[in-house]
């Protein structure tokens, strides 16, 4: 991927929205609800803080995370769906 986050951006793979319920009925595209997980891609290199220090982001490629459902931007690169969000958007990594 040749995109690059700025500042405390991260790029995230979302994870793929459930096909089925748990009780095993398939659900139409439209009634699906997107994911509020998945991969990180890239990490922004983080941002300053009121003293001008370097405060790096709290994530790193590959850590598969939990993020805000209504944060973030989707956009397509090369074909491929991403999810760009601010560092802060991101709740929690699953360990």
């Amino acid at each position: 991927m040749n995109l690059k986050p700025l500042g405390d951006r991260v790029i995230v793979k979302q994870d793929e929205a459930e096909e089925t319920t748990a009780g095993g009925l398939i659900l139409a595209h439209d009634a699906k609800e997107k994911p509020q997980t998945g991969v990180v891609l890239k990490v922004g290199e983080g941002k300053l803080d009121k003293d001008g220090n370097l405060v790096p982001v709290p994530v790193k490629e590959g850590d598969r995370v939990l993020y805000g459902k209504y944060g973030g931007t989707e956009v397509k690169v090369n074909g491929e769906e991403v999810m760009i969000l601010r560092s802060e958007d991101i709740y929690a990594v699953f360990e």
